[in-house]
Protein backbone atom coordinates (compact mmCIF):
# COMPACT_ATOMS: atom_id res chain seq x y z
CA UNK A 1 0.00 0.00 0.00
CA UNK A 2 1.24 3.78 -0.53
CA UNK A 3 1.61 5.99 1.61
CA UNK A 4 -0.04 9.69 1.75
CA UNK A 5 -3.58 11.24 3.13
CA UNK A 6 -5.30 9.04 1.35
CA UNK A 7 -3.39 6.18 -0.05
CA UNK A 8 -6.53 4.33 -1.14
CA UNK A 9 -7.50 6.93 -3.72
CA UNK A 10 -5.67 5.95 -6.54
CA UNK A 11 -7.78 2.94 -6.72
CA UNK A 12 -11.16 5.07 -7.37
CA UNK A 13 -9.33 6.18 -10.19
CA UNK A 14 -9.10 3.25 -12.08
CA UNK A 15 -11.13 1.63 -14.76
CA UNK A 16 -14.35 0.85 -14.39
CA UNK A 17 -14.11 1.38 -10.50
CA UNK A 18 -16.32 4.86 -10.33
CA UNK A 19 -19.35 2.46 -12.07
CA UNK A 20 -19.03 -0.27 -9.87
CA UNK A 21 -19.40 2.10 -6.73
CA UNK A 22 -22.25 3.93 -8.18
CA UNK A 23 -23.80 0.56 -8.94
CA UNK A 24 -23.89 -0.34 -5.69
CA UNK A 25 -24.79 2.83 -3.97
CA UNK A 26 -27.82 3.06 -6.57
CA UNK A 27 -28.91 -0.94 -5.25
CA UNK A 28 -28.39 0.16 -1.65
CA UNK A 29 -30.06 3.24 -1.74
CA UNK A 30 -33.09 1.57 -3.26
CA UNK A 31 -33.22 -1.72 -0.81
CA UNK A 32 -32.90 0.90 2.13
CA UNK A 33 -36.38 2.88 0.31
CA UNK A 34 -38.18 -0.55 0.41
CA UNK A 35 -41.60 0.01 2.79
CA UNK A 36 -40.39 -3.00 4.64
CA UNK A 37 -37.56 -1.48 5.68
CA UNK A 38 -39.66 1.44 7.50
CA UNK A 39 -40.83 -1.21 10.34
CA UNK A 40 -39.20 -4.37 10.16
CA UNK A 41 -35.54 -3.72 9.34
CA UNK A 42 -34.44 -5.40 12.68
CA UNK A 43 -35.72 -8.87 11.05
CA UNK A 44 -33.91 -7.72 7.46
CA UNK A 45 -30.91 -7.46 9.63
CA UNK A 46 -31.48 -10.36 11.36
CA UNK A 47 -32.01 -12.24 8.41
CA UNK A 48 -29.17 -10.86 6.25
CA UNK A 49 -26.73 -12.04 8.64
CA UNK A 50 -28.09 -15.83 9.02
CA UNK A 51 -28.07 -15.79 5.22
CA UNK A 52 -24.78 -14.32 4.13
CA UNK A 53 -23.47 -16.63 7.56
CA UNK A 54 -24.45 -19.41 5.34
CA UNK A 55 -23.10 -18.54 2.59
CA UNK A 56 -19.51 -17.38 4.03
CA UNK A 57 -19.47 -20.77 5.49
CA UNK A 58 -20.17 -22.70 1.82
CA UNK A 59 -17.44 -21.05 1.00
CA UNK A 60 -15.38 -22.39 3.83
CA UNK A 61 -16.31 -25.69 2.78
CA UNK A 62 -19.96 -26.32 4.44
CA UNK A 63 -22.53 -25.65 1.92
CA UNK A 64 -25.63 -26.68 3.64
CA UNK A 65 -29.06 -25.34 2.75
CA UNK A 66 -30.63 -22.59 4.45
CA UNK A 67 -33.55 -24.09 6.38
CA UNK A 68 -30.58 -26.44 7.74
CA UNK A 69 -28.70 -23.61 9.31
CA UNK A 70 -32.32 -22.28 11.12
CA UNK A 71 -32.66 -25.44 12.38
CA UNK A 72 -30.03 -26.88 13.77
CA UNK A 73 -29.22 -25.28 17.23
CA UNK A 74 -25.68 -28.06 17.81
CA UNK A 75 -23.05 -27.01 15.42
CA UNK A 76 -19.85 -29.30 17.34
CA UNK A 77 -20.79 -32.67 15.57
CA UNK A 78 -18.17 -32.33 12.39
CA UNK A 79 -16.04 -30.07 10.51
CA UNK A 80 -18.71 -28.55 8.38
CA UNK A 81 -20.50 -27.78 11.67
CA UNK A 82 -18.03 -26.26 13.28
CA UNK A 83 -17.70 -24.23 10.26
CA UNK A 84 -21.28 -22.67 10.05
CA UNK A 85 -21.61 -22.95 13.79
CA UNK A 86 -17.82 -20.34 13.32
CA UNK A 87 -19.98 -18.28 10.78
CA UNK A 88 -22.88 -17.96 12.51
CA UNK A 89 -21.44 -16.61 15.75
CA UNK A 90 -19.09 -14.36 13.62
CA UNK A 91 -22.34 -12.93 12.15
CA UNK A 92 -24.04 -12.64 15.23
CA UNK A 93 -21.53 -10.19 16.98
CA UNK A 94 -19.89 -8.88 14.42
CA UNK A 95 -22.01 -5.76 14.27
CA UNK A 96 -21.29 -5.01 18.02
CA UNK A 97 -17.53 -4.75 17.79
CA UNK A 98 -17.88 -1.59 15.09
CA UNK A 99 -16.85 1.03 18.14
CA UNK A 100 -13.76 -1.25 18.58
CA UNK A 101 -13.00 -1.40 15.12
CA UNK A 102 -12.66 2.17 14.54
CA UNK A 103 -9.79 2.28 16.67
CA UNK A 104 -8.39 -1.16 17.05
CA UNK A 105 -8.81 -3.11 13.88
CA UNK A 106 -6.99 -5.98 15.20
CA UNK A 107 -8.63 -5.79 18.10
CA UNK A 108 -11.57 -7.12 16.52
CA UNK A 109 -9.81 -9.72 13.92
CA UNK A 110 -8.90 -11.54 17.05
CA UNK A 111 -12.25 -11.40 18.40
CA UNK A 112 -13.65 -12.50 15.07
CA UNK A 113 -10.94 -15.44 15.40
CA UNK A 114 -11.69 -16.39 18.91
CA UNK A 115 -15.65 -16.54 18.21
CA UNK A 116 -14.17 -18.60 15.24
CA UNK A 117 -12.80 -21.44 17.20
CA UNK A 118 -13.52 -20.49 20.36
CA UNK A 119 -11.77 -19.61 23.65
CA UNK A 120 -9.96 -23.81 24.50
CA UNK A 121 -8.36 -23.37 21.60
CA UNK A 122 -4.77 -22.69 22.33
CA UNK A 123 -4.28 -20.44 18.68
CA UNK A 124 -7.71 -18.69 19.42
CA UNK A 125 -7.04 -14.80 18.76
CA UNK A 126 -3.53 -14.33 17.60
CA UNK A 127 -1.71 -14.92 14.40
CA UNK A 128 -0.54 -17.75 13.55
CA UNK A 129 3.57 -17.97 14.40
CA UNK A 130 6.59 -19.32 12.25
CA UNK A 131 6.04 -22.86 11.02
CA UNK A 132 1.86 -22.62 11.59
CA UNK A 133 0.15 -23.69 8.92
CA UNK A 134 -2.88 -22.40 7.28
CA UNK A 135 -5.79 -23.88 6.04
CA UNK A 136 -7.08 -23.69 2.08
CA UNK A 137 -9.17 -20.47 1.36
CA UNK A 138 -11.44 -22.64 -1.13
CA UNK A 139 -11.71 -26.47 -0.13
CA UNK A 140 -15.37 -26.54 -1.87
CA UNK A 141 -15.92 -25.61 -5.56
CA UNK A 142 -19.21 -24.13 -5.55
CA UNK A 143 -20.92 -23.48 -9.20
CA UNK A 144 -22.87 -20.25 -9.88
CA UNK A 145 -26.00 -20.57 -9.66
CA UNK A 146 -28.50 -20.14 -12.63
CA UNK A 147 -29.78 -16.83 -12.39
CA UNK A 148 -26.24 -15.29 -12.56
CA UNK A 149 -24.37 -14.61 -15.44
CA UNK A 150 -20.97 -15.25 -15.22
CA UNK A 151 -18.23 -14.53 -17.78
CA UNK A 152 -16.34 -17.77 -18.65
CA UNK A 153 -12.32 -17.98 -18.71
CA UNK A 154 -10.37 -20.27 -20.69
CA UNK A 155 -7.71 -21.71 -19.08
CA UNK A 156 -6.44 -23.06 -15.87
CA UNK A 157 -7.29 -21.30 -12.26
CA UNK A 158 -4.68 -19.27 -10.96
CA UNK A 159 -3.01 -21.13 -8.32
CA UNK A 160 -2.89 -18.61 -5.42
CA UNK A 161 0.75 -17.78 -4.00
CA UNK A 162 1.60 -19.37 -0.07
CA UNK A 163 0.57 -17.18 3.05
CA UNK A 164 3.18 -14.70 3.78
CA UNK A 165 5.33 -15.59 6.39
CA UNK A 166 4.70 -14.38 10.32
CA UNK A 167 6.54 -11.55 10.17
CA UNK A 168 5.11 -10.28 6.66
CA UNK A 169 1.58 -10.87 8.34
CA UNK A 170 2.30 -9.14 11.31
CA UNK A 171 3.81 -5.61 9.59
CA UNK A 172 1.00 -5.89 6.79
CA UNK A 173 -1.67 -6.21 9.30
CA UNK A 174 -0.43 -3.21 11.11
CA UNK A 175 -0.22 -1.09 8.49
CA UNK A 176 -4.15 -1.97 7.09
CA UNK A 177 -4.69 -1.21 10.92
CA UNK A 178 -3.13 2.33 11.01
CA UNK A 179 -4.77 2.85 7.79
CA UNK A 180 -8.47 2.23 8.80
CA UNK A 181 -7.34 4.28 12.37
CA UNK A 182 -6.54 7.28 10.14
CA UNK A 183 -10.02 6.94 8.24
CA UNK A 184 -11.76 6.49 11.21
CA UNK A 185 -10.68 9.83 12.49
CA UNK A 186 -11.27 11.95 9.67
CA UNK A 187 -8.18 11.31 7.21
CA UNK A 188 -8.55 9.95 3.72
CA UNK A 189 -12.72 9.92 3.59
CA UNK A 190 -12.65 10.51 -0.18
CA UNK A 191 -12.41 7.50 -1.29
CA UNK A 192 -15.67 5.05 -1.46
CA UNK A 193 -16.82 2.43 0.91
CA UNK A 194 -16.46 -0.03 -1.54
CA UNK A 195 -13.20 0.25 -2.61
CA UNK A 196 -12.06 0.11 1.29
CA UNK A 197 -13.98 -2.76 1.90
CA UNK A 198 -12.85 -4.42 -0.81
CA UNK A 199 -9.01 -3.65 0.03
CA UNK A 200 -9.85 -5.16 3.75
CA UNK A 201 -11.25 -8.25 2.13
CA UNK A 202 -8.91 -8.54 -0.03
CA UNK A 203 -5.84 -8.19 2.26
CA UNK A 204 -6.70 -10.54 5.09
CA UNK A 205 -7.50 -13.30 2.43
CA UNK A 206 -3.90 -12.62 1.02
CA UNK A 207 -2.31 -12.42 4.65
CA UNK A 208 -4.31 -15.73 6.07
CA UNK A 209 -3.34 -14.29 9.44
CA UNK A 210 -4.99 -17.35 11.05
CA UNK A 211 -4.21 -21.03 11.03
CA UNK A 212 -8.03 -21.50 10.43
CA UNK A 213 -11.28 -19.58 8.94
CA UNK A 214 -9.24 -16.64 6.93
CA UNK A 215 -12.19 -16.90 4.70
CA UNK A 216 -14.80 -16.26 6.88
CA UNK A 217 -13.35 -13.33 9.12
CA UNK A 218 -12.44 -11.63 5.76
CA UNK A 219 -16.06 -11.74 4.86
CA UNK A 220 -16.92 -10.62 8.09
CA UNK A 221 -14.41 -7.89 7.92
CA UNK A 222 -15.62 -6.52 5.13
CA UNK A 223 -19.22 -6.29 6.60
CA UNK A 224 -17.52 -4.03 9.28
CA UNK A 225 -16.31 -1.62 7.19
CA UNK A 226 -19.49 -1.34 4.91
CA UNK A 227 -21.33 -0.31 8.59
CA UNK A 228 -18.38 1.62 9.41
CA UNK A 229 -18.12 3.43 6.01
CA UNK A 230 -21.81 4.29 6.17
CA UNK A 231 -22.59 2.35 3.00
CA UNK A 232 -24.62 -0.47 4.81
CA UNK A 233 -25.62 0.95 8.15
CA UNK A 234 -28.02 -1.37 9.30
CA UNK A 235 -25.93 -4.37 7.87
CA UNK A 236 -28.57 -5.84 5.24
CA UNK A 237 -26.69 -6.08 2.15
CA UNK A 238 -25.02 -9.96 2.40
CA UNK A 239 -22.11 -9.71 0.20
CA UNK A 240 -21.08 -13.09 1.40
CA UNK A 241 -24.42 -14.40 -0.69
CA UNK A 242 -23.16 -12.93 -3.73
CA UNK A 243 -19.64 -14.23 -3.57
CA UNK A 244 -21.13 -17.62 -3.12
CA UNK A 245 -23.68 -17.13 -6.17
CA UNK A 246 -20.89 -16.12 -8.39
CA UNK A 247 -19.14 -19.28 -7.81
CA UNK A 248 -15.47 -19.89 -6.02
CA UNK A 249 -13.65 -20.02 -9.34
CA UNK A 250 -15.09 -16.17 -10.27
CA UNK A 251 -14.13 -15.59 -6.39
CA UNK A 252 -10.12 -17.39 -6.94
CA UNK A 253 -9.58 -15.59 -10.44
CA UNK A 254 -10.41 -12.36 -9.06
CA UNK A 255 -8.36 -12.74 -5.95
CA UNK A 256 -5.75 -13.52 -7.84
CA UNK A 257 -6.18 -10.29 -9.46
CA UNK A 258 -6.22 -8.49 -6.11
CA UNK A 259 -2.79 -10.18 -5.24
CA UNK A 260 -0.81 -9.61 -8.48
CA UNK A 261 -1.17 -6.04 -7.80
CA UNK A 262 -1.83 -4.59 -11.36
CA UNK A 263 -4.18 -2.18 -11.96
CA UNK A 264 -6.27 -4.39 -14.15
CA UNK A 265 -6.36 -7.00 -11.14
CA UNK A 266 -7.30 -4.24 -8.60
CA UNK A 267 -9.73 -2.56 -10.68
CA UNK A 268 -11.41 -6.69 -11.57
CA UNK A 269 -11.21 -7.31 -7.85
CA UNK A 270 -12.97 -4.09 -6.89
CA UNK A 271 -15.64 -4.50 -9.50
CA UNK A 272 -16.40 -8.42 -8.21
CA UNK A 273 -16.80 -7.25 -4.56
CA UNK A 274 -19.09 -4.68 -5.97
CA UNK A 275 -20.98 -7.27 -7.88
CA UNK A 276 -21.35 -9.35 -5.03
CA UNK A 277 -22.70 -6.69 -2.92
CA UNK A 278 -25.37 -5.99 -5.50
CA UNK A 279 -26.27 -9.77 -5.52
CA UNK A 280 -26.45 -9.07 -1.86
CA UNK A 281 -28.69 -6.62 -1.96
CA UNK A 282 -30.68 -8.68 -4.71
CA UNK A 283 -31.28 -11.28 -1.36
CA UNK A 284 -32.35 -8.78 1.00
CA UNK A 285 -35.05 -7.19 -1.41
CA UNK A 286 -36.58 -10.47 -1.63
CA UNK A 287 -37.15 -11.27 1.90
CA UNK A 288 -38.29 -7.77 2.14
CA UNK A 289 -40.70 -8.57 -0.88
CA UNK A 290 -41.80 -11.68 1.38
CA UNK A 291 -42.28 -10.26 4.27
CA UNK A 292 -44.47 -7.28 2.26
CA UNK A 293 -46.70 -10.23 1.56
CA UNK A 294 -47.14 -11.78 4.38
CA UNK A 295 -44.69 -15.00 3.63
CA UNK A 296 -41.90 -14.19 6.39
Amino acid sequence: MSTGTDPLAPLAQLPGVSDAVAEVRKAVDRLYGHRVMRRRAAEVTSESALRGARASAALAGADWPLEEVRRRSDFSADPEARTVGAALRIAAEAGQLLSIWRHSPLQVLARLHLLAVGDGEPSAGRPRRTGEGVEDLFPLRLEPVESVEVVQVDGPLPVLPPAPGAEEVAARLDQLSRLLVARAEGQGVGTPALVVASVVHGELLALRPFGAHNGVIARAAQRIVLLAEGLDPKSICPAEVGLAELGTDAYRRALAGYLAGTAEGMAAWIAHCGRALRLGVRESTAVCEAMQRGMV
